[in-house]
Parts: C-alpha cells; structure tokens; sequence
C-alpha cells in the first residue's frame, strides 16, 4: 500500500509536462536538477538557525536593546494555586464573573483575591518588549541577508530582466549553486520559525502564523520538485524586499523612535504596493501564467502554482487595504504612530508578510477601538 501510494505521489503527470518523466531530470552532461532529496538537509539546517538565532539574541540582541534603553520588565508572579492554574490552561484566561465567584469558593479566596490572581497571572505570560525586539532583530537580520543575497544572485541573469527567458528551455534547466543555497536557507529559516513558535511571542494570530510557515513549506518544497527555481527565486526577493523594513520599523516602535518608525512604516507601505500589488501581479503571476502553455502543455503542477500565487495576491490586497486604513489615520492625526495599540499590532503581527500575514483580528480592534479617546497625542 505504501509503494503505491508513493508511486501514486510521485506519478510524472502531476509533477512534470506531459512526454516528461523523472529521468529526464538525471543529472547529465554537467546539468545539475534539484531533486526532493535535496531538502532532508534543511531540517539540520532549521536547527542550526535556531543555535545561531539563540547566540544572536543572546550576544548581540540585549546588548543592543539595552544600548536604546530596552529593559526586561519584570511581573508580578501569580501565587502557585492549583485550582487556578488548571482553570487558566484549560479552560479560559479570562474568566466570566460567575466562574469566578465558583472559583472563589472552590480556592477559598476572595473575589477579589481570584481576579488579581488571573491579572498577574496574564501579565506573566505577556511578552516583555525586550523578547519582542530580540525576535524582530533575528528576523531583520536574516531578511537583510537574504534580499542581499538573493539580490547578488540574480542581477545577472537574464531572467532578473525579461520574465520570459524564465521558460526558456524549462524543465531542463540547470541548477546554479546560488539558487541551491538561496533556497536551502530560505526553506531552513521558515523551518526553524515553524520549530520556534512554542517559545516565540504569543500573538493574536498564532494559529494563521503556523498555517503560513507550513503553506510556505509547502509552496517553497513544490517549486523545487518541479523546477520552477527561477520564478521561485524571483518570488522569493520580491517578498523579502518588504520583509526587511517591517522588521526594522518593528525594532524602531520598540525602541520608541517614533519619527523613525512612521519614516519606516512609511517607506514599507510604498515597497509593500509596489512589489506585491504592481510587481507580483503584472510581472511574476503574469510570467507564470501566460508563459508556460507556449513551451508546454497545461498540466497539475501549472494549476497548482498558478492557484496558490493568486490566494497570496489576494492575501496582498487585504493587507493592503489595512494598510492604507492604517496610514490614512495617521495623515488625519486621529492616532499616534508610536502609542496606537493598532500600530503595534500590526508591526508585530506581520512578521511573516510575505504568505507569510494582517489579519481579521487587527481589523476588528481598529474598528472597535479606533475612535475611543483612550490615547494621549
């Protein structure tokens, strides 16, 4: 059963054009193919980023926070009390007014005793600015790495210019080694950040953040099964672009440089619009979906990619449509850029804006709490 179920999964017709088969895909005459048994090595590889991301944040990170005046803010610890704790992991964190008067009989407290008790014990699972600012460094650093690289590794190619020579003599186009490793790193980081969500900071949106580090996975794996590496490549640095001043405009509202952080968050809206709404539509989406069928017939993995590069525009103009949202409150001056909770939402929820996400959650605080005068300009 598990043979033809394997041989089902890798069954030439889903994967490749039609009169094409596996063996085609041998390495020969000096032509190297990626291969799905490349991508095993990305697993040590998640783990390695995650040593090196714990000695980067350890070694460089704090010190770094604590040069712009980051401190680690130190709770309250909620008193051990069995009972509480066991109602707080397994049932709700905030609990109603009714149980919390059962809760108060059953822990031999006060009312008032129980509701600090789960205020403290909130607080302490409250991520500290200092953990958020070591988390977007590690981020800001690999993405500034990696639109550096991948920037060095296809300003000479003739398909960085002309979408079309992204085709040109597809499937049997050799694997350079700056695309090997572009990939195997980028793969290995959203594998480590896949491995690290149990201990990164708890956002409101932590299950849409695994389901995007896993569709990442998934698109990334696919395209190099089916060598679409040069337009997976291309895909790759037009989201990283972005990545790299959300990350640093995250480090800037950390550290409370607000002129800095608007100038930031600014400067990421225009490359946001420019290289997801103008770019990756009309350049990538089109080179994907146009090109192909004039060197080879339609077949799954076309559908396939095609399919999911649409949900992720789609994805774009929903955040896009926050954005503006975003910075047209700003422009009015109905909210601060350093103080808005909405801000800070969305510079920390976006970590991942490239599958890999502003999300339904933001949208309704913005439009619930937006207009309250809960904020000092």
């Amino acid at each position: 059963m598990f043979d033809t179920l394997h041989e089902w999964f890798w069954w030439d017709r889903i994967w490749l054009p039609v009169n094409l088969t596996w063996a085609d895909l041998e390495d020969r005459d000096g032509r190297v193919y990626a291969k799905a048994s490349h991508l095993y090595v990305t697993v040590p590889y998640a783990f390695a980023f995650l040593l090196i991301r714990y000695l980067f944040e350890r070694w460089i990170a704090t010190p770094l926070a604590f040069s712009v005046g980051i401190k680690q803010k130190i709770n309250l610890k909620a008193e051990d009390n069995p009972i509480l704790e066991a109602y707080y992991t397994t049932q709700y964190r905030k609990p109603s007014q009714a149980d919390i008067d059962g809760l108060s009989k059953k822990s031999s407290l006060s009312v008032r005793q129980v509701e600090r008790w789960f205020r403290r014990r909130r607080s302490q699972d409250r991520p500290g600015v200092l953990k958020k600012f070591r988390e977007a460094s590690w981020r800001f650093v690999f993405y500034l790495f990696a639109f550096i690289g991948g920037t060095t590794a296809l300003y000479d190619k003739e398909w960085f210019y002309d979408t079309q020579e992204v085709w040109m003599g597809f499937p049997k186009q050799s694997m350079l080694e700056s695309q090997y490793w572009y990939y195997i790193l980028e793969l290995s980081f959203y594998g480590s950040l896949l491995f690290s969500v149990a201990f990164d900071v708890k956002r409101k949106d932590f299950q849409e953040q695994i389901i995007h580090h896993l569709a990442t996975l998934v698109l990334l794996s696919f395209s190099w099964c089916v060598n679409y590496i040069r337009i997976g490549t291309l895909v790759m640095l037009v989201h990283d672009a972005s990545d790299v001043l959300l990350e640093s405009a995250k480090l800037f509202n950390y550290a409370k440089w607000e002129k800095t952080c608007q100038t930031l968050f600014v400067l990421f809206a225009i490359v946001f619009m420019v290289t997801r709404l103008i770019i990756f539509p009309f350049w990538l989406i089109h080179c994907t979906w146009v090109y192909p069928v004039h060197h080879y017939p339609a077949f799954f993995g076309y559908y396939f990619f095609n399919v999911m590069l649409v949900v992720l525009l789609c994805l774009h103009i929903f955040w896009a449509y926050l954005i503006l949202c975003m910075i047209r409150k700003f422009m009015i001056g109905s909210v601060s850029m350093l103080r808005s909770n909405r801000l800070s939402f969305i510079l920390v929820s976006t970590s991942s804006m490239d599958i890999k996400y502003l999300l339904v959650a933001f949208y309704n605080q913005h439009y619930k709490n937006i207009s309250k005068p809960k904020w000092k300009n």
